[in-house]
């Protein structure tokens, strides 16, 4: 790896004195449905890392079997069974901070070749030390894409970004009143979960185009519902609807068949369930199975795998979006939102959903997006969120100490 660059802070060298792992429940305000799943709330693992200066940072991942093959108890389990005194030096510097993060691992799964087993704990325990090490060396993480190497070709500060909307599988009188909001708040792209079962996609691409207007750029997300057998066909007759990509539309186990059909169709295929890390990403840059990338922070490990896989994917001429895990706090808002507002040419954007999903956000700050989607840059050290101590509280299953 290339060195950083370590500018010097005065400061005694800062080392992990004290690791919490909290088990949270977080509920929701709607039950949220795809092809693949249905959910009312979201189990999730957060971990508080405190310095040796008192500094205390959070991070968070979403753990989801049917993505990673994670559960929230192995989740658990890999966090408390990490090498944190082995893996965890003192450090002098922000840059020293980064290597050393970027280095860290959880214990290998055995039987797991794509090597995305425990990406979610890892996203948890990264960005929780990212955002404790960041306010100590007082570096907003809004630099972490500057600063690492590698990923200097796809920076492009800015001071805010743009999210897009979601309509997932509603009754077709909701789908229409959440196409006409996105419409009245310009929302300028959006996102239709499609291939649920007993659902005409036609007859719902349709209608929402209608009401969404023909300006709106309009992608789909199939959950892996289609077979390989019928994906040509199920994409051919949503293609007039002007539709900009295609999500995963079928199982990772058939995603072999997807270079085929990228031969077959004019719409962009985009790997999600089939996207979990720099192994799949080689695999499918080898086998031209996509043309798209959709990175997500707990997903594929954290922020810097995320940064580093879009410069990847750029090397390599495909695009990415940042997407986002359903349930998210503010916690992994605030990551997405310093990716999102230094990251050049995201296709699309999702993410900060915060009130508008979740009865608990865990952040006194509200990251919830604004007209137009728009969502502005953080500007505090590390994360530059503050968690709120009582709503922490009460989502909190079960809480231990895992180093210190």
């Amino acid at each position: 790896m290339t060195t950083l660059h370590h500018a010097t802070t005065g400061k005694p060298a800062l080392q992990v004195a004290n690791v919490e792992l909290y088990h949270v429940r977080i509920p929701f305000k709607r039950t949220v449905r795809h092809a693949s799943h249905a959910r009312d709330s979201s189990e999730n693992a957060v971990v508080r890392c405190t310095l040796s200066d008192g500094t205390i940072g959070y991070g968070e991942g979403l753990p989801r079997d049917y993505v990673t093959g994670e559960t929230i108890e192995t989740s658990l389990d890999l966090l408390r069974r990490a090498d944190w005194s082995g893996q965890l030096s003192p450090v002098g510097s922000f840059g020293e901070a980064i290597e050393m993060i970027r280095s860290f691992s959880l214990p290998p799964v055995e039987g797991d070749d794509r090597g995305c087993v425990g990406n979610a704990a890892r996203c948890a325990a990264e960005i929780a030390l990212l955002d404790a090490y960041g306010q100590a060396f007082g570096t907003s993480l809004y630099e972490l894409c500057s600063l690492l190497p590698g990923c200097q070709s796809i920076l492009k500060k800015r001071r805010r970004c743009r999210y897009s909307g979601a309509i997932t599988s509603k009754s077709p009188k909701r789908e229409v009143l959440t196409a006409l909001k996105f419409r009245a708040g310009w929302f300028f792209q959006c996102k239709i979960k499609v291939g649920t079962r007993g659902q005409d996609d036609v007859a719902r691409l349709r209608r929402l185009r209608r009401f969404l207007g023909p300006w709106m750029n309009i992608r789909i997300d199939a959950n892996e519902a289609w077979t390989p057998e019928e994906v040509v066909e199920r994409i051919k007759e949503l293609e007039p609807f002007k539709i900009t990509s295609v999500e995963q539309p079928v199982a990772h186990e058939q995603v072999d068949c997807l270079r085929e059909v990228r031969q077959q169709v004019d719409v962009p295929i985009m790997l999600d369930e089939s996207l979990c890390g720099a192994i799949d990403a080689e695999r499918a840059i080898a086998d031209r199975t996509c043309d798209l990338f959709n990175i997500r922070l707990s997903k594929c490990g954290g922020l810097i795998p995320s940064l580093e896989l879009a410069a990847l994917a750029q090397r390599h001429g495909l695009g990415y979006q940042l997407g986002c895990q359903v349930g998210e706090t503010g916690i992994l808002s605030a990551a997405g939102r310093h990716f999102g507002c230094t990251v050049d040419k995201i296709r699309y954007l999702e993410g900060s959903y915060d009130k508008h999903l979740v009865k608990e956000r865990l952040t006194r700050e509200d990251l919830t997006f604004g007209l137009g989607g728009v969502g502005y840059r953080l500007k505090k050290p590390g994360l530059g969120v503050t968690i709120d101590p009582e709503s922490l509280s009460r989502v909190t299953i079960a809480k231990e100490q895992l180093h210190g």
